[in-house]
């Protein structure tokens, strides 16, 4: 007789092979024992309760609120007062590179650090910590200062006419 054709490694294969069948169907058995497919519909049901919070509970009807149907707005919300804001603003030059024709404007209202390149100027070169108005446009990459001038320095008042 010849030798069996079972080696060890093929035994080996076939015990790991059915190790993972077996521990396949008990993960099965448990997710059927755990299923919420069997559930009541109430318990899969989420509410929503005046608020607007989810609960699991229905809302009180009687906290209900009856709401017109004139009263839903529908679309862009309407420009107030303060979104008509002086579109002129002041900002100090914190850095511009003449060479390359751009730099940048801390805005003295918001703090915030704006953009600007040399064709957005309107009153000659500015340099380093100088003064300016300018009006923001939103470019591509953010916001951009356009038609910069140098903030002019208020006139001193006239002198008064010497009393006779």
């Amino acid at each position: 007789m010849g030798r069996s054709q079972e080696t060890f490694g093929k035994k080996d294969n076939e015990k790991k092979r059915a190790k993972k069948k077996t521990e396949k169907e008990e993960r099965k058995a448990e997710r059927q024992a755990n299923a919420k497919s069997g559930q009541p519909l109430e318990d899969m049901l989420a509410y929503v309760d005046e608020d607007g919070n989810i609960s699991a509970t229905p809302p009180d009807p009687k906290k209900k609120r009856i709401i017109k149907d004139e009263d839903i707005q529908i679309g862009v919300a309407r420009r107030t007062a303060e979104d008509d804001v002086d579109p002129v603003r002041t900002g100090i030059v914190s850095f511009f590179n003449e060479s390359k024709g751009y730099g940048f404007i801390k805005d003295q209202q918001t703090q915030e650090s704006i953009f600007v390149h040399a064709n957005g100027l309107a009153g000659g070169p500015i340099g380093e910590n100088d003064k300016v108005t300018f009006e923001v446009e939103m470019g591509p990459k953010g916001p951009n200062a356009v038609r910069v001038k140098i903030a002019s320095a208020t006139p001193p008042p006239a002198p008064a006419a010497p009393a006779a």
